[in-house]
């Protein structure tokens, strides 16, 4: 008889993260002593519980637009080049200790320049406080690797600048680029000049669509922008019917998206807390896994959701039932989907995560 899997167990396991907002993951406490720091005078509460039960509370909204609005006081803290070194320290440290051994972390330059910082010197400062991560976990005894995705904000104009800083930085640990943001009225096609950037200089991105908007956000980042991954996708259940005999058929829309393996990055928990699916147990991630979708499980944002990759294991195992072989090909999907280097994949997985699972299964 197998061992339950609890969160302890699972904290153990290797784990890949592609989809995380460095703005969406600081400790209650740090955003406090920021504040103070900066000056910053607008934080809805005064200690750290109250201020972790705000944000938590806050991203239960059942709308991406509300979910978003905290994100105001986050960004309010991380104008300075230590604080973006510190937050950038601290989420590599906070992901070493869950056991992700690789994350794709993601943040919008753009929204951390009102304290006098140029667009590069706030990538200099996350790319620094990743790297000073990276070692620190090292010495720890915890290796991770830790690499950047620069965003672009989907309602602004900056996304072609921003596809160049991209480029600019790829050979000092940014590895692609990304468009976020409220969906609805802002389609991905609006961008096309920065996706089309991006491919002449074959370079990767990924875009935030199918969370809010549904299958036509879908359809622009696939057909038109030529998205590597999707960000979320989950909304690719609307082209997808199941008959009474449990067969499922797919529309051509997600027949494509499994033709091709595009990578979905799902977030179950913040997909029930944006409205995106109405509840856990009817979150389509287990009706995409059987169908064999390029699946991959993420925290999207680990303050807001309160949550850990750990913790979003367990919420699916606790729904779906799932056991370490499952875990397992959710962890290598996410490393064969990453934007490393062939390579560098290809060692995560045959050098950390099978041999760290076969122990946890054996």
């Amino acid at each position: 008889m197998s061992t339950p899997l609890t969160l302890d167990l699972i904290t153990q396991a290797p784990k890949a993260l592609l989809h995380d907002h460095l703005d969406g993951g600081l400790r209650p406490a740090t955003v406090l002593e920021l504040a103070d720091e900066v000056g910053y005078r607008h934080l809805p509460a005064d200690n750290a519980d109250e201020l972790a039960t705000f944000f938590r509370t806050a991203a239960h909204s059942g709308s991406l637009v509300r979910y978003l609005e905290p994100f105001a006081h986050t960004v309010g803290v991380m104008q300075t080049a230590d604080a973006l070194h510190r937050v950038a320290f601290e989420c590599v440290e906070d992901l070493a200790a869950d056991n992700v051994v690789y994350a794709e972390v993601r943040f919008a330059p753009e929204l951390h320049i009102d304290g006098g910082l140029s667009l590069d010197e706030v990538v200099d400062a996350v790319l620094a406080g990743f790297a000073a991560g990276e070692k620190a976990a090292g010495g720890a005894g915890r290796t991770i690797v830790v690499r950047c995705l620069v965003t672009a904000m989907r309602h602004a104009a900056r996304s072609r600048e921003i596809a160049e800083l991209a480029v600019r930085f790829r050979d000092r640990g940014v590895v692609g680029f990304d468009i976020a943001g409220a969906e609805a009225g802002y389609p991905p096609s609006r961008h096309l000049d920065a996706f089309e950037y991006m491919r002449s200089n074959n370079a990767r991105f990924t875009i935030h669509a199918g969370e809010a908007f549904g299958l036509p956000s879908i359809h622009e980042a696939i057909a038109f922008c030529g998205a590597d991954r999707l960000g979320h996708g989950v909304r690719i259940v609307d082209d997808i019917s199941v008959a009474e005999d449990g067969t499922v058929r797919l529309g051509p829309l997600a027949a494509i998206l499994r033709d091709k393996r595009v990578p979905l990055e799902l977030c179950p928990s913040s997909n029930v807390q944006t409205g995106a699916v109405n509840s856990l147990a009817e979150h389509p991630f287990d009706l995409l896994a059987r169908a064999r979708f390029r699946v991959t499980v993420n925290t999207d944002n680990r303050l807001m959701s309160d949550t850990t990759m750990s913790q979003e294991m367990l919420r699916l195992v606790e729904a779906f039932g799932y056991g370490w072989s499952d875990l397992l090909r959710f962890t290598i999907n996410a490393i064969k989907s990453s934007f490393l280097h062939f390579d560098e994949r290809l060692a995560l997985i045959d050098g950390v995560i099978k041999p760290r699972y076969a122990v946890l299964i054996g």
